[in-house]
C-alpha cells in the first residue's frame, strides 16, 4: 500500500507514486524525483494547473513555513521538461 499525500496545488489526496516531491534548498524550490533529499517536502501533481494553483495561492510558503519569496525558476523549468515528454 502506497502512502497518501496531499497535492499543494489542488489539495486532493493521492498516492505518492502519482506525485513528485518538492524541497526547499536555501530559498530555491527544487524537484526531488528520487525522494531522498533531506528536509521538509511538499507534494505536487505533475501538471500545469496544480503548479499554477500552488504558486498563485503561495502554497509553498505555507508548506515550508517560510515567510520570504522562493525562487521557482528551477522548479518551473523541470516541470516544463517533464510535461513536454
Amino acid at each position: 500500500m502506497n502512502p497518501v499525500r496531499t497535492c499543494v496545488g489542488c489539495r486532493h489526496r493521492f498516492s505518492q507514486s502519482e506525485m513528485f516531491r518538492i524541497v526547499n534548498q536555501a530559498g530555491i524550490l527544487a524537484p526531488d524525483f528520487s525522494r531522498k533529499l533531506s528536509g521538509r517536502g511538499a507534494w505536487l501533481h505533475l501538471n500545469r494547473e496544480c503548479l499554477e494553483q500552488a504558486l498563485q495561492r503561495r502554497a509553498f510558503a505555507r508548506a515550508f513555513r517560510f515567510s520570504g519569496q522562493f525562487d521557482t525558476t528551477e522548479l518551473e523549468e523541470q516541470a516544463e521538461m517533464m510535461l513536454a515528454k
